[in-house]
């Protein structure tokens, strides 16, 4: 039986890897803060269904000490780097947290891991907004990086940590690009759960309109279920690589509101509201991946359309309402 660490397990990627990983038939512990001990209702809501299947420690990203505890009193042979501060609205705010958290994070955790387990395959959590101010369409894993927030430049240092490790060390170390990705699991501070959260709301009664940002502002949106499959299967491989993760198929802001707002037989142009506080002061108005070579290597492709991944984030935000 494999035996899996997961940090950031509380979170949606977390608790759907968590969810696969146990159907796989492994052994999953997972990485979280004190706080959510003891307020688990709360921080612990996604994995409440597999609460009783998982380990969990307490630790934090910002203490070597707390990581190194954990990895030398236990043999993983695979480990997932998910958390971070990965809300990019809030890396503008508090560019300081974020930073520290995701870079001396990752360095932290690496580290650790050359000290007590060198042999675990090491998993480290991309993202498309590596890539920023795209000077090519679609991207790829050759595609330069400008990354355009404080977000974007801490997964770049996480993703040059991690190579740098592999190279210097031979650690079976890898990162996914992974483009957006979506759920009903989502937090609702994200622009696609503020969205069909609203949708809900409106479409019940309790609120009047849904105020964004730049509605033109386009992403690659897939599926977290499809992409926590890639995920696994890259630890799976004989030699570490790095892959991006993604549709293929980008849609706007505003796209993503008409299919929500249409699924409950209204209209966006009626409730939503452009408003300039929401515009990031850097935007990364086009995010498109090319995912062929996820697709030759790990023989991965997307199975949840754009479509079905907006009416299930929307029909559980109706069910929750109607539950209340």
């Amino acid at each position: 039986m494999k035996k899996a660490l997961i940090t950031g397990i509380t979170g949606q990627d977390g608790s759907y890897l968590a969810d696969l990983l146990l159907e796989l038939g492994y052994e999953v512990h997972g990485i979280a803060r004190q706080a959510g001990f003891e307020a688990p209702e709360q921080r612990f809501h996604r994995i409440k269904h597999i609460s009783n299947r998982l380990t969990l420690h307490s630790a934090t990203l910002e203490s070597y000490a707390s990581l190194f505890r954990v990895l030398a009193r236990n043999q993983f042979d695979e480990i997932y780097h998910l958390a971070a501060q990965s809300f990019v609205a809030e890396s503008f705010i508090d560019g300081f947290s974020t930073l520290n958290t995701n870079i001396n994070g990752t360095h932290h955790l690496l580290a650790a891991i050359y000290e007590t387990n060198p042999n675990a395959k090491f998993y480290y959590a991309g993202s498309s907004e590596m890539f920023g101010l795209v000077e090519e369409s679609p991207q790829n894993e050759q595609t330069r990086y400008h990354p355009r927030s404080p977000y974007g430049i801490s997964k770049v240092t996480g993703f040059h940590l991690t190579r740098s490790f592999r190279e210097a060390y031979s650690m079976f170390c890898c990162t996914g690009i992974l483009f957006n990705h979506e759920s009903p699991r989502r937090g609702h501070e994200y622009v696609t759960r503020k969205i069909t959260s609203a949708v809900a709301r409106i479409s019940k009664g309790l609120q009047k309109e849904l105020r964004l940002g730049n509605l033109d502002a386009s992403r690659d949106w897939g599926h977290a279920k499809d992409y926590v499959k890639a995920m696994q299967l890259m630890l799976q491989l004989e030699t570490p690589n790095d892959i991006v993760i993604a549709t293929g198929k980008s849609r706007t802001v505003r796209e993503f509101c008409d299919l929500a707002f249409g699924h409950v037989g209204l209209s966006y142009n009626d409730y939503v509201v452009v408003d300039e506080r929401f515009f990031r002061p850097a935007e990364t108005v086009s995010l498109l991946g090319d995912a062929s070579y996820a697709k030759q290597i790990l023989g991965w492709v997307p199975s949840i359309t754009f479509e079905n991944m907006v009416i299930e984030m929307l029909e559980a935000d109706l069910a929750a309402i109607n539950k209340a």
